[in-house]
C-alpha cells in the first residue's frame, strides 16, 4: 500500500505532541485537527509546528494514516467521528489506535472503521513521550501491523505483537496493569499509613527490608496525579480485558475508583505543565494526597 507523506494525529495532547514531533523530525508532514479540541492542546499543536487542519473531514482529506492517541476513554467515539469524516469525504485511510484499550473496544474500533472501508492497526504504546531522547516501544498488530514500519526509529521502536488485531491492545493492557496497578497499590498504602499515623514506621521498615521497591513507588508517583483522570478509563479497560478471559474484573475496577479520587484533588486537577514546574518528590506528592483525598 502506498501512502503519502502526511501524517494525522488526531489529538496532539501530552503523549500526542511527542509523537507528533518525533514523527515530524524523521521528515513526514504531520497534521492535526483542531475543531473542538482545548486550548491547550491547540496550543501543544502549535508549538510541535503541526499543520493544522482544522477539520477531521480535512484531516483525512490530507492524510492517508492518521493516529489516534488520546483519553481511551474517548477512543470509540474517536473512531466514530474520524469514521464520519471519511464516509463524507469518501476517504479511506490507514487508521492507527494508539489508545490504552482492552482488546475487546480494539474490535469494536475496527468494526467501526472497516465498514466505511479503512484499513485498521492495533498499536499499544509502552514508554513514556519521545522527547528529550526517551524512548518508546510501539506494539502494533493485525495484518496490515507492518505500515507502521514507515515510522520506526531509535525513539519509536515499532514491534509486531501478532498478526491479529487486539493483540498489541492485549500487550498494552497487561503491561499496564503490572506498572499503573503497582503505583496505585503502593500509592493508597503510603496514603493510608499517614492517614493512620504510622508513616514514618512504616517508611523505616519499607526502608529496611523492602528499600527498592519503596524508592520505585515514590519514584513513580511522582508524576502520578495530573494523569490520573487519564489513567480511570484506562483501568476501567485493563479490568474489561481480565473479565474478557474469565478473570476478576474488581482488582482495577478498585484502582479506576483510587485514580478517580486522585484525580479529584487539586494535584489532580493540574495541567502537566503545572505539575512538572513545581517539582514535587514522590513523598510531596502522598502527603498532599493524604492530606486532600
Amino acid at each position: 500500500m502506498e501512502l503519502n507523506n502526511s501524517i494525522g494525529i488526531t489529538s496532539p495532547g501530552d503523549m500526542g505532541q511527542g509523537v507528533a514531533m518525533c514523527i515530524k523530525a524523521m521528515g513526514f508532514k504531520v497534521c492535526m485537527a483542531s475543531d473542538g479540541r482545548s486550548p491547550r492542546t491547540r496550543g501543544l499543536g502549535e508549538k510541535a509546528g503541526l499543520t493544522d487542519c482544522g477539520s477531521l473531514e480535512n484531516l483525512v482529506k490530507e492524510c492517508d494514516m492518521v493516529l489516534s492517541i488520546l483519553d481511551p476513554g474517548a477512543a470509540v467515539k474517536n473512531a466514530r467521528d474520524i469514521a464520519a469524516a471519511c464516509k463524507a469525504t469518501s476517504r479511506k485511510i490507514v487508521f492507527v489506535d494508539c489508545n490504552a484499550i482492552a482488546p475487546q473496544t480494539m474490535n469494536e474500533i475496527a468494526d467501526i472503521m472497516t465498514a466505511v472501508g479503512c484499513t485498521v492497526v492495533d498499536a499499544g504504546i509502552i514508554g513514556p513521550p519521545p522527547r528529550n531522547g526517551a524512548k518508546q516501544r510501539f506494539y502494533v498488530s493485525g495484518p496490515n501491523a507492518s505500515l507502521m514500519n514507515r515510522i520506526n526509529s531509535e525513539q519509536i521502536m515499532v514491534r509486531v505483537a501478532g498478526e491479529k488485531l487486539g493483540d498489541a491492545s492485549a500487550v498494552k493492557m497487561c503491561y499496564a496493569a503490572l506498572t499503573k496497578g503497582s503505583i496505585a497499590l503502593g500509592t493508597e498504602l503510603l496514603i493510608a499509613a499517614r492517614k493512620l499515623g504510622v508513616d514514618q514506621v512504616l517508611e523505616a521498615e519499607f526502608k529496611s527490608s523492602q528499600a527498592e521497591m519503596h524508592q520505585s513507588v515514590l519514584t513513580r508517583s511522582a508524576g502520578m496525579a495530573f494523569k490520573a483522570y487519564r489513567w480511570v478509563p484506562e483501568m476501567n479497560e485493563i479490568a474489561k480485558t481480565f473479565d474478557g478471559v474469565g478473570l476478576t474484573p474488581k482488582m482495577f475496577q478498585g484502582v479506576s475508583d483510587l485514580y478517580a479520587q486522585i484525580a479529584a484533588t487539586p494535584q489532580g486537577k493540574e495541567s502537566p505543565e503545572e505539575a512538572r514546574a513545581k517539582k514535587r518528590s514522590g513523598g510531596d506528592v502522598i502527603n498532599d494526597l493524604a492530606d486532600t483525598i
